[in-house]
């Protein structure tokens, strides 16, 4: 990824009460895949290394519950800010902390470019981060936008149609947007309470009151943003899909079990990126996920793949083991590592690479639902 000489930050605003979406929890909070929206979006700022410091804006009542989230998932370079009664105002408040060092836990030097990111975008790559920042450095202010899904209507005061907008001509305004940060913080500075009460596009802000013409910059279908329960379904959708990207394939050395190995790695290949380590690899697998400091965004799914080739499965799995597999599956669920056993059984009459195929079903499913009901358990394929 191309280097970024200028200072950036980013401001987060999440102090939305989530109305639309229903339900008592503010739609930021709530969880996806046992982890809360905001974490995911706080994520995707804190893994791009140019960012210097994330402000997360939430409204007081949250202060706390978001300050418990910054310490339970690790997150670094986090500073939660008091949030205003709207989004700009809301913004503003995030914006001053480099302006006018309000932040009591330390010194936040003032960026050249401010990025502002929705905490219920969950989804926005480096990628598109780049290139708004890079556009803000050059024009003075820069947004992500996407064509327009529906065309836009207006109504008459009689409730009949009075005319329509051609789509082709429009765009929808998406996040991120970036800023050089004098700009922004100038603009915010002039706005009257009318803006601050009722705007809700900050783009609009910087050409009102600092004639800064923004760059629009084409971006990805997965800049989204969470809105409504059915919104919380397709992101926890999007996410499983993610998870099922990459599988870590543990087999003995013995022939037949190499074997049966390279079949279920034949069987995943196209469904997952895969990697295929020997035996000698577990422990040393086992021993970096857990003694790492650092909580795992998603769950880690560890799958022990044995081999029987005998007719009765008791001859290579005993008691003793099954309840060690239990037992290591409970300890290391704590640092989020899900464990689950699979059981291919290989017989003469019986050919492997059906076999196999059911074993692939089964792992693709442990990996996309990381049902933590399982852990410990030896399903058999």
């Amino acid at each position: 990824m191309e280097p970024v000489s200028a200072a950036v930050s980013a401001v987060l605003p999440a102090g939305g009460s989530g109305e639309r979406l229903g339900g008592a929890t503010p739609k930021q909070f709530c969880g996806l895949q046992g982890r809360p929206l905001v974490s995911y979006a706080v994520r995707a700022m804190e893994r791009v290394s140019w960012i210097s410091d994330i402000i997360v804006v939430v409204s007081p009542e949250n202060i706390e519950t978001m300050k418990s989230i910054i310490e339970k998932y690790g997150h670094k370079r986090v500073t939660v800010v008091k949030g205003g009664i709207t989004r700009h105002r809301s913004i503003f408040n995030g914006l001053k902390v480099f302006a006018e060092n309000q932040s009591s836990n330390r010194l936040l030097q003032k960026p050249e470019v401010v990025i502002i990111h929705d905490a219920v975008r969950p989804f926005v790559e480096e990628d598109i981060l780049l290139k708004v920042v890079m556009a803000a450095k050059e024009h003075g202010a820069a947004g992500a936008i996407r064509p327009l899904v529906s065309t836009v209507i207006a109504s008459g005061e009689d409730g009949c149609l009075d005319h329509s907008l051609e789509r082709a001509r429009y765009r929808a305004s998406e996040m991120p947007q970036a800023f050089l940060f004098d700009i922004i913080y100038q603009a915010y500075q002039q706005c009257t309470d009318h803006d601050l009460d009722y705007g809700t596009e900050c783009l609009h802000l910087a050409l009102k009151y600092c004639k800064t013409n923004a760059k629009l910059v084409e971006g990805t279908a997965d800049l989204w943003k969470v809105t409504y329960k059915r919104d919380l379904y397709a992101a926890e959708s999007i996410i499983k899909d993610s998870l099922s990207q990459q599988i870590c394939i543990i087999t003995d050395v013995k022939e037949a079990v190499v074997q049966a190995g390279f079949l279920l790695h034949e069987s995943l290949k196209n469904q997952v990126k895969d990697k295929e380590y020997a035996t000698e690899e577990i422990q040393k697998l086992v021993d970096m996920l857990e003694k790492s400091n650092v909580p795992l965004l998603y769950p880690v799914v560890l799958i022990l793949v044995h081999l029987n080739i005998s007719e009765n499965i008791s001859f290579s799995i005993g008691l003793e083991e099954l309840t060690k597999i239990k037992k290591f599956a409970r300890e290391v669920k704590k640092k989020n590592i899900l464990v689950y056993g699979l059981l291919i059984q290989y017989k003469d009459h019986f050919p492997l690479q059906e076999t196999v195929n059911s074993a692939a079903a089964l792992t693709m499913a442990l990996i996309k639902d990381r049902n933590p009901e399982l852990i410990g358990q030896l399903l058999v394929a």
